[in-house]
């Protein structure tokens, strides 16, 4: 399976410390977000990753190269100051995964969730890792029914940022910026996503808050 690892965010939020750092080399137990999520993929059996690029784009590549020093092939998906989000993203980099389902993974999460192993149903457009909603957020994204993604009113579980798609889900998608999220909440309501739950650690590193605390 090829890994996509979306590091082209700006990380507002970890200002200022992002204004020379990426957000993805922010460094959580003396290591930096992205060197945790590439040595998951190794020890996965994972060898091919795909990282986009915005913000400081130049500082990743310097640091991972041909990722040859994690024992992975690593390419780069340039966005440029034009980043794309998540569904842009990720369509943009298309050409580079295949056409079987691939990982995504964002940045700036730190866990110790191992990479999912994932059997779509033909049904299903994309798994989606939930965790338990953190106390710092008002609600939820989605709910889980069955080993089934569903949308609900009061939504107890959020949305890991770990997932599996496959190429096909994008196929309606125009070139240019834009979230995935209206996509998953459609395809939530046609019963078209697979989901688990995962309750080890896990954290949103969001804002220089958090990220304290982890450093702790």
């Amino acid at each position: 399976m090829i890994a996509m690892i979306l590091a082209a965010g700006r990380g507002e939020r970890l200002k200022p410390l992002t204004d020379t750092t990426p957000k993805a080399l922010v460094e959580v137990r003396g290591q930096s977000l992205l060197e945790w999520h590439l040595e998951k993929m190794h020890d996965a059996g994972i060898r091919d990753v795909v990282i986009n690029l915005g913000w400081l784009g130049e500082k990743i590549v310097e640091r991972v190269g041909s990722g040859s020093g994690y024992g992975l092939s690593v390419v780069f998906s340039p966005e440029g100051d034009n980043v794309l989000e998540t569904g842009g993203g990720i369509h943009n980099a298309l050409p580079l995964l295949g056409d079987k389902p691939f990982l995504v993974m964002n940045a700036d999460i730190y866990t110790d969730m191992p990479i999912p192993k994932v059997k779509l149903e033909d049904q299903s457009m994309g798994h989606l890792v939930l965790v338990p909603t953190p106390d710092y957020r008002d609600h939820g994204d989605f709910d889980l029914d069955d080993g089934i993604v569903r949308n609900g009113d009061s939504p107890a579980l959020t949305f890991s940022g770990v997932s599996v798609y496959r190429p096909e889900f994008f196929d309606a998608c125009e070139p240019g910026r834009f979230s995935i999220v209206p996509m998953l909440r459609r395809a939530a309501d046609a019963r078209q996503i697979q989901g688990s739950l995962y309750e080890g650690q896990w954290a949103d590193i969001g804002t220089t808050e958090r990220l304290a605390t982890l450093n702790q």
